[in-house]
């Protein structure tokens, strides 16, 4: 049942920790990894959280995490994942890190649609318990299920012929539902 009440949009800040790992190739030098998200986070631009060895943890960026009330069929489903999961989508840079993040979204469709272009690299991370909270006081507020329709046919009658077309008996110069073919003189009989 949707609530009319309720607000078509939502936003909050979400912080993505990003995790730099060795690479395990000599061809790889290292490797990003999207491993936490931080509900109503500060702004932040690559603030180093942690180290240990040679992996350290950033706190890439805050970016707004937008719920539309069009959407909530794919939050259900990223609600449904387990564990309930966040997308966040990364990208390429040329800065002092390789990559940036580019989007975070809790939209299964959404980070589907990123990942067909084959240039952004999309992660799922689990999300908080508030967070989880959030997302599924939203989706209840405006997720109505729509039952299933069988289409029914066009009640035209398809047995039904017109007289003359498509008979081969009966000699026409231009029948839209015959194939074109060679015409046969007529031949008269005196």
């Amino acid at each position: 049942m949707t609530d009319a009440a309720a607000p078509k949009t939502q936003t909050l800040p979400l912080g993505v920790v990003l995790e730099r790992r060795p690479g395990v190739t000599r061809w790889v030098e290292h490797a990003w990894h999207p491993v936490a998200v931080l509900p109503g986070a500060a702004p932040a631009d690559w603030k180093l959280l942690r180290t240990a060895g040679e992996t350290q943890e950033y706190h890439a960026a805050t970016l707004p995490l937008t719920l539309h009330r069009a959407d909530v069929e794919a939050y259900k489903v990223s609600l449904t994942m387990t564990p309930p999961a966040v997308f966040v989508v990364l990208r390429k840079s040329d800065g002092p890190q390789d990559v940036m993040v580019h989007a975070v979204t809790a939209s299964a469709y959404e980070a589907q649609d990123y990942t067909d272009s084959g240039e952004e690299i999309v992660e799922p991370v689990a999300m908080p318990p508030g967070l989880v909270a959030w997302v599924r006081d939203f989706t209840d507020a405006h997720f109505h299920e729509t039952p299933f329709i069988k289409r029914r046919r066009d009640k035209q009658r398809t047995d039904r012929s017109e007289p003359g077309i498509g008979d081969a008996r009966i000699r026409q110069t231009a029948d839209v539902y015959r194939a074109p073919g060679p015409q046969k003189p007529t031949t008269r009989t005196t």
